[in-house]
């Protein structure tokens, strides 16, 4: 007999919208999200957090939607990109996902890129914003 995997606790009552319990009644519902244990979750924005490449970065983000359905955009935003702060990383709506997560997420991204700015630059660039004229 195997075990099912493991899921996430549920938040306590009225801190998350996260909508947990009426993802898991659903038959049939893409319940993959819920795998994001707290424990899993330290170490999903550690991993984001040490990002060595824009290709890790990449793969990161394939790794995230094909394991858990986050759908994960990365783009600088209208106006300059002065910082990491003008970096827009957007996260579809997910049913199940805790707000915390939500915003966790995006955070660690921009620690990544903050401690290897070259990633940023070619993220940039990748977007045709620093091209030769």
């Amino acid at each position: 007999m195997t075990s099912p995997l493991p899921i996430r606790s549920p938040c306590p009552p009225g801190a998350c919208q996260c909508d947990r319990d009426q993802l898991l009644a659903l038959d049939g519902a893409d319940v993959r999200i819920l795998r994001l244990t707290r424990q899993e979750e330290k170490r999903l924005l550690d991993r984001l957090e040490n990002i060595a490449s824009l290709e890790d970065l990449q793969r990161l983000q394939t790794r995230m939607f094909d394991q858990l359905g986050i759908r994960l955009d990365i783009a600088p935003g209208f106006n300059e990109v002065r910082s990491m702060r003008g970096m827009v990383i957007d996260i579809a709506a997910l049913p199940g996902m805790c707000r915390k997560t939500r915003a966790a997420i995006p955070a660690a991204i921009r620690r990544g890129l903050e401690k290897n700015p070259e990633i940023a630059w070619r993220l940039l660039n990748a977007h045709d914003l620093l091209r030769d004229a």
